[in-house]
């Protein structure tokens, strides 16, 4: 996986990066494994926005990815490791013994030809999936389930990985890459090792073209609103916020506030981030 620097023959090309692709071996999608995907620029179902500055970008299919691995003990053959643009990881095709086609996140050192495979036995490998109960404590894993059978849910980023602390009783403790530490339950699965496309962090877009692309509309700051439209708005010239704290346009703190009302699941968080 490397990264390009462009020629600066015009202003938006100077400081802009992108991917060589080198890793990447087939250009086209599995035509069985991709579903259109609408564009609803950040409106719910009553058709309000409820996630501002989102709306256009390319066209895009969605890849069905399996982050389930439900299909176990049956070996399964990489067979091209394909780019998606609806994430930064990359994603791996699956050809199973059986027939079947499936994508997967591709793992870090994953290579086509090789053989993965998903059940309780299975060798701790790049790709494999198994129980965490079966997975030796100080392993790096990734794609981890937080209910048992719904498909793993953390750790699915570029570059990602979450390490086995340790077990007790039915759970066991997982640093994940923020550095919490938290319980999951030891029968949930969890893919062996470190979720690739590593250089995604170094990847500089450039232009506000490419903001563009990805479906980002441009953000305006509250400083330069007016009172009546932010409360960090007003005043002659450049003003600092000039009140307790940063706030949202609808006057609740922002940029370190704390939002999680999910008290339920409190117990399962060893070590918070902070």
């Amino acid at each position: 996986m490397g990264i390009k620097v462009y020629k600066p023959v015009t202003p938006g090309l100077r400081g802009m990066t992108g991917y060589t692709f080198e890793e990447i071996t087939k250009t086209e999608p599995e035509r069985s494994l991709i579903v259109v995907r609408k564009v609803h620029a950040g409106r719910n179902m009553y058709g309000r926005v409820t996630v501002r500055h989102r709306g256009g970008g390319v066209r895009r299919y969605i890849r069905l990815v399996d982050f389930k691995r439900d299909k176990r003990g049956i070996p399964a053959k990489v067979a091209a490791i394909e780019y998606d643009p609806n994430r930064t990881a990359r994603l791996a095709l699956l050809h199973y013994a059986d027939g079947e086609k499936r994508y997967i996140i591709a793992p870090l050192g994953l290579k086509v030809g090789d053989t993965v495979m998903a059940g309780p036995s299975v060798d701790i490998r790049p790709g494999n999936a198994l129980p965490i109960a079966n997975i030796p404590v100080g392993t790096m894993i990734h794609n981890i389930e937080l209910y048992e059978g719904r498909g793993g849910q953390l750790v699915r980023s570029a570059g990602a990985a979450a390490q086995l602390l340790a077990k007790e009783g039915d759970y066991a403790q997982i640093r994940l890459p923020s550095g919490e530490v938290r319980l999951v339950r030891q029968t949930c699965y969890a893919t062996i090792g470190q979720v690739g496309n590593l250089e995604h962090s170094n990847i500089k877009l450039g232009k506000a073209g490419r903001k563009r692309y990805l479906g980002i509309r441009p953000t305006v700051r509250g400083t330069a609103m007016s009172p009546r439209d932010h409360p960090h708005g007003g005043g002659e010239g450049r003003q600092p916020i000039g009140m307790p704290g940063p706030k949202s346009p609808w006057g609740k703190p922002t940029r370190g506030y704390k939002t999680r009302r999910n008290k339920q699941t409190d117990k399962y968080i060893v070590k918070r981030r902070k």
